[in-house]
């Protein structure tokens, strides 16, 4: 094995990894970065989400090969008091918790794109992210406080 260097959070990191490992076991395992989180394995549910120079991306999926000339940023790298952690506060968003680093990940990519989207633009941006709790109201209106919108049709 080769040294892989990658940009993890502003950060330049030489790893040595199997060019075939998930960028998700590099981030808990190698790197210690454990906000990203294990959920389905194939790509499906979104607990994995990091961003790609901006673009969420399934960490779960991703061979650690494929990122070595991007910047990757994981929740760690939002910085603890980023908009969009202070309204999943402010809306009461979690519950079990386990999902909503990737929620944030997917929503934070979403209001980079675009930011001040609509209902349909932040259930199309969100649709490859599951809640089990089925907070999705919720992370709706959290993604509007953050845009700066009254929350359209949200409930």
């Amino acid at each position: 094995m080769e040294p892989i260097t990658l940009h993890v959070n502003g950060q330049r990191l030489t790893i040595d990894a199997n060019p075939d490992m998930p960028l998700l076991w590099v981030l808990r395992d190698l790197l210690g970065l454990t906000g990203t989180k294990y959920g389905c394995g194939i790509g499906q549910c979104g607990a994995c989400t990091v961003h790609q120079d901006g673009e969420a991306i399934p960490s779960c999926i991703t061979p650690v090969s494929e990122i070595h000339d991007h910047e990757i940023t994981t929740i760690e790298g939002l910085g603890g008091n980023d908009p969009l952690q202070r309204a999943w506060i402010a809306e009461s968003v979690p519950q079990c918790g386990y999902c909503q680093p990737g929620q944030i990940m997917a929503a934070a990519a979403l209001l980079i794109k675009h930011p001040n989207p609509d209902d349909d633009a932040i259930d199309e941006a969100m649709a490859d992210n599951l809640c089990r709790c089925g907070t999705y109201q919720r992370i709706r209106r959290a993604i509007h406080l953050v845009a700066g919108q009254t929350g359209g049709s949200a409930t």
